[in-house]
């Protein structure tokens, strides 16, 4: 396993990482302005479990499908692209205040959150070449099995995500409160989210793949 020097050289690097804005980030503060806290925990408890998923899929060599094989890589790119308009589609298209949805919709939706969250960031194969580019500079395959490192290491940059966008979702949750009193636009969260989610569609679409 790796040392506690480099344990702690890692967590300084993810520290900076998850502390500066980037579309994971907006996609929880999205979420906890327009569904409340909660929804802010299972969106980033979502984009979590894939961080564990692509360095599972890095320690087993299957992230460098990316770098050998460009098709691989425009396939999901733009598989990720239809999914976040269809997200954005989909929340414009929901009924009701976002405030006050109902128990079977809140109950419905926190799966439907997590998965969301899970499936947008399996779909952005630029998370597979972070993982890829960043995580073996702290491996030693000296140290032990490999894929267990890549564990650890996303365990510790998930720990430290969960720290600094844990106060993104408490802020998120007192914006909302105050846009709750707006009773003139109960529908603004929900533009929000939508325009986030076609943000991000255009931001995987346009962007380079370095």
């Amino acid at each position: 396993m790796p040392d506690l020097s480099t344990l702690t050289l890692f967590a300084a690097a993810s520290l900076v990482l998850t502390a500066t804005p980037g579309p994971d980030m907006l996609l929880i503060a999205s979420r906890s302005v327009s569904q409340g806290r909660s929804a802010g925990f299972l969106t980033y408890a979502g984009i979590a479990v894939g961080t564990y998923c692509h360095a599972i899929a890095a320690g087993l060599g299957l992230s460098q499908l990316f770098v050998n094989v460009p098709a691989a890589y425009e396939a999901v790119r733009w598989a990720g692209c239809c999914y976040l308009l269809f997200l954005a589609y989909k929340t414009l298209r929901s009924q009701g205040s976002a405030f006050s949805p109902s128990a079977a919709l809140r109950r419905l939706s926190s799966r439907q959150i997590f998965a969301e969250g899970l499936a947008t960031n399996l779909l952005n194969p630029k998370m597979a070449l972070f993982v890829l580019a960043l995580f073996p500079q702290f491996v030693d395959p000296a140290s032990g099995a490999v894929l267990l490192q890549m564990v650890l290491l996303a365990t510790v940059l998930n720990a430290i995500g969960f720290l600094v966008n844990g106060t993104v979702i408490l802020l998120g949750g007192h914006i909302r409160a105050r846009l709750s009193a707006m009773r003139r636009f109960p529908r603004l969260p929900q533009y929000l989210l939508a325009t986030v989610f076609t943000g991000l569609a255009c931001r995987l679409a346009l962007g380079a793949r370095d």
